[in-house]
């Protein structure tokens, strides 16, 4: 039986899609998702970019454009048997700050991908505090992002970097005060399952707000590569505008703090000139 009421939502760099479960009868093994650019999705090995036993799935890496991809379902029962596709849905997704602004600066690429930062993929948990014991301090335009910015974030909950908060530093000059909020920037490759916890922003010293990350598969520490075919990475994205009255001109500083849960592995951050 094809699935019902399907939808697609958008946001930053991904496509979230739903829809009603059929009944039980026969047993359903899982529903398969193809993809294509353009209106006509044909049903070919080609298209197809997943598959799930629940009735929702997310279409991730998608970058910073807005994308547009069409999708159809096919449920597959526990014999093998193939229902006719689910009707054709449209999503697009969410245009990132990234693309609409001028970077004020930028750790590492927006590319789905944490290899370009310090210990990636995979030497975080050995090697964080005998690299970073207080913390990371990255200055823009004299650090440079494959030493000085590790791509994992320890939270109190991580036994390996000695429970307790650690602060990422991003120093960079402005030549002169902003009129409208920045926009604040961070792409993670993945978090911690069940413990993606908490991190407290801050400007220049003043705490701003809090951020709360979406659970991962608990993979980003030993994985650096989110793009790749059938990986387990979920990607996640926080974007939001941070007050133009905690910046001034010459250097500024803002602190990501992790206050509460476990690591999340950085894709990139950056902080980007908006309009109003």
């Amino acid at each position: 039986m094809p699935v019902t009421r399907i939808a697609a939502q958008g946001r930053v760099g991904a496509i979230d899609l739903s829809w009603k479960l059929p009944g039980w009868d026969p047993l359903v093994d899982h529903f398969a998702i193809h993809m294509s650019e353009d209106p006509e999705v044909e049903l070919t090995p080609e298209t197809l970019i997943g598959k799930t036993v629940y009735g929702r799935f997310t279409h991730d890496t998608l970058g910073p454009r807005a994308e547009t991809r069409h999708y159809r379902i096919v449920t597959v029962d526990a014999a093998g048997r193939r229902s006719r596709p689910s009707r054709l849905v449209r999503g697009v997704s969410t245009e990132s700050m990234t693309m609409r602004g001028r970077p004020f600066a930028q750790v590492g690429e927006f590319d789905s991908k944490s290899l370009e930062l310090a210990l990636a993929p995979d030497r975080g948990q050995p090697d964080y505090l005998s690299t970073f014991p207080d913390g990371v301090d990255f200055r823009h335009g004299q650090s440079d992002p494959a030493t000085d910015w590790c791509y994992l974030h320890p939270g109190p909950r991580d036994r390996w970097a000695g429970h307790r908060a650690h602060t990422f530093r991003l120093r960079f000059d402005m030549a002169y005060a902003p009129t409208a909020d920045p926009g604040f920037v961070i792409w993670l490759i993945d978090t911690h399952a069940t413990l993606a916890g908490t991190a407290t922003l801050a400007v220049n010293g003043a705490e701003v707000t809090e951020v709360e990350f979406e659970g991962g598969a608990t993979r980003g520490s030993l994985e650096g590569d989110a793009t790749v075919p059938g990986t387990a990475l979920v990607p996640s994205f926080v974007e939001l505008r941070l007050p133009a009255q905690r910046f001034a001109a010459g250097e500024n500083a803002i602190d990501i703090t992790k206050t509460t849960g476990s690591w999340h592995a950085y894709d990139a951050v950056g902080v980007f000139e908006l309009e109003r």
